[in-house]
């Protein structure tokens, strides 16, 4: 079995008030082997990683997932603590990426299962529709000193369920948007003294969850895109005292984002704009405040930013941030940031073996999927407490690599794994075989860096 360093321990021993002491020996194992497997992510694969093919209670590991007494949510606070206290500074704010993932699995006892669009196969003109769970996933936006882009790393990861599957189960349907406001409450609860920005893609454009940022205690922001056509208004002028009646929740309405687009006057500014992949991007910008309004809501006070480019290389783009007070720049930064989840999302179906798993019980898939999003957390986590400067990138002479990437994350936590097993009884015998050193490097990297 791995023997991890000091300070490997000392990150996995915050999680250990989670479990019972048996359950977490037991959690620890499942975590090593998931790290060194390839393939599947499974219970049996990841006691074959560890050589415990032949151990006679297999069936214990098996219950750290559809039996134990162990919280999920418990285990996203413990997560969420760490990653703050590790990557960011004390006065900086939580960046909160919010997005929807599709766990493409079949099978008629998977309570949870339902039909979604399928964002990967669908094109615009096409949309395709794959059986599976979906999952809404919070992911915290640092910075790492290994790349040029922060990284997005999930921290909670709950089911968001189609409308016929929560019928079928007896259960009050609650939708994205409500699901979202859910969490981000439970988030603020988490870390109340932290200032918050909830960035999402058009989905979380809606008024409800705006008013819940707004609403919470501190500072808490919404960012989301917004459409062309959205009803935007002036702030209401001052009612006399004389008068009597309700008094006016918005004024004036304001010109469309659409009609300011078409509009010669529109006054725009043009500069470079933080954009995808640490980049900058010269783009004309306008930008103005207005309450947004939707038919049975109080109106949400916004500052809109409109985005065009000038060599019509990108469609025109609108966005909106709930704190008046936020430059266009920051309103973008935080938007294209939101990039980095679907990173995220193809690195953990890529190394991690999302949507390999075959459990079916509730419980279990309640428990799997989520822990295998915040695995990738976690192992950035190990990787920056083995190399917290600069971490080794996979090199070619055809391929120098600028910036280190996930995979090469999994590589030096593997290597550390592989490097502490405990071979000091090892005797010599005749049976063992000395490996030239080149072979035995292109071996082991191989191995390292496989899927």
């Amino acid at each position: 079995m791995p023997a991890p360093s000091p300070a490997i321990i000392q990150i996995l021993q915050a999680f250990a008030p989670a479990f019972t002491a048996p359950t977490f020996a037991h959690a620890c194992v499942l975590l090593y082997g998931t790290i060194l497997t390839v393939g599947r992510r499974t219970v049996a694969a990841a006691l074959r990683a560890l050589g415990l093919a032949r151990h006679p209670h297999f069936g214990t590991y098996h219950r750290v997932l559809n039996r134990a007494r162990w919280s999920p949510l418990r285990l996203s606070k413990l997560l969420l603590g760490l990653l703050v206290q590790t990557f960011l500074a004390p006065d900086a704010p939580l960046v909160l990426l919010v997005d929807e993932t599709l766990e493409r699995r079949r099978g008629r006892r998977l309570a949870w299962k339902g039909y979604f669009r399928d964002p990967v196969r669908s094109t615009a003109g096409k949309p395709v529709t794959s059986p599976g769970i979906r999952w809404l996933c919070v992911a915290l936006l640092v910075p790492l000193p290994w790349g040029t882009r922060p990284w997005a790393l999930p921290f909670l990861t709950v089911p968001a369920l189609a409308p016929a599957t929560s019928a079928k189960l007896g259960r009050r349907h609650r939708s994205v948007v409500a699901r979202t406001q859910t969490l981000v409450r439970l988030v603020r609860r988490w870390q109340p003294d932290r200032a918050l920005v909830l960035v999402g893609d058009g989905t979380y454009a809606a008024v409800p969850l705006g008013h819940t940022c707004r609403q919470l205690p501190g500072t808490a922001r919404l960012v989301s895109r917004l459409r062309l056509d959205a009803a935007l208004y002036e702030p209401p002028a001052p009612q006399p005292p004389s008068k009597r009646g309700p008094k006016p929740k918005k004024g004036a309405r304001q010109p469309s984002l659409a009609a300011r687009l078409a509009d010669p006057a529109t006054v725009w500014q043009r500069g470079p704009l933080p954009w995808y992949d640490g980049q900058e991007k010269v783009l004309e910008v306008a930008t103005g405040t207005a309450l947004w309004h939707r038919a049975g809501e109080l109106p949400l006070p916004i500052r809109w930013v409109l985005l065009r480019c000038p060599h019509r290389s990108i469609p025109p783009t609108a966005l909106f941030c709930t704190d008046r007070a936020a430059s266009p720049q920051q309103l973008v930064a935080w938007f294209v940031g939101r990039w980095g989840l679907e990173v995220t999302f193809a690195e953990v179906r890529a190394n991690l073996g999302v949507e390999t798993q075959r459990q079916w019980t509730t419980r279990a898939i309640g428990r799997t999927t989520p822990c295998l999003l915040g695995l990738f957390s976690l192992v950035v986590l190990l990787a920056h407490a083995l190399h917290p400067r600069d971490l080794p990138a996979r090199q070619a002479a055809w391929y120098p690599k600028a910036t280190a990437t996930f995979a090469d994350a999994l590589a030096a936590v593997r290597r550390h794994l592989w490097a502490s097993w405990n071979c000091a009884g090892s005797p010599a015998a005749p049976d063992v075989l000395p490996i030239p050193r080149p072979l035995w490097d292109s071996l082991h990297e191989a191995v390292c860096y496989a899927a």
